[in-house]
């Protein structure tokens, strides 16, 4: 499964706990994925492919809302990381808009809030 945007609004996508939805951005050039549930090992890869899908088929940057995610280990990270590498290759960019206490926390103890913010 991917996330895919269509004509009539947003597709979400879900995965193991995980839910992933794409949506046309607030700004023309951008799209927005909003995350919930948990991300995890076991989920890592359907987050993975889901913003690199968005990437590829929406040519434009990605708005991530984490607001909604309860858990990010390491897995979740080096995936949004991963995906803003990606990202940057094409000429595009990876930001995170909003994230709960649990990924603010990650962000913060791995100083990598400045690198998806």
């Amino acid at each position: 499964m991917t996330a895919i945007m269509s004509d009539s609004g947003p597709c979400p996508s879900s995965a193991a706990g995980l839910e992933v939805g794409v949506t046309s951005g607030p700004e023309p050039g951008t799209v927005q994925v909003v995350v919930s549930g948990e991300i995890d090992f076991d989920n890592a890869t359907f987050l993975r492919r889901a913003l690199l899908a968005a990437l590829v088929s929406h040519r434009a940057t990605l708005l991530v809302d984490l607001e909604r995610v309860t858990f990010c280990d390491c897995a979740g990270l080096n995936t949004l990381l991963a995906a803003r590498h990606a990202a940057l290759r094409a000429g595009r960019g990876l930001h995170i808009t909003a994230a709960g206490r649990r990924v603010e926390r990650l962000l913060t103890l791995t100083d990598t809030r400045s690198l998806l913010t």
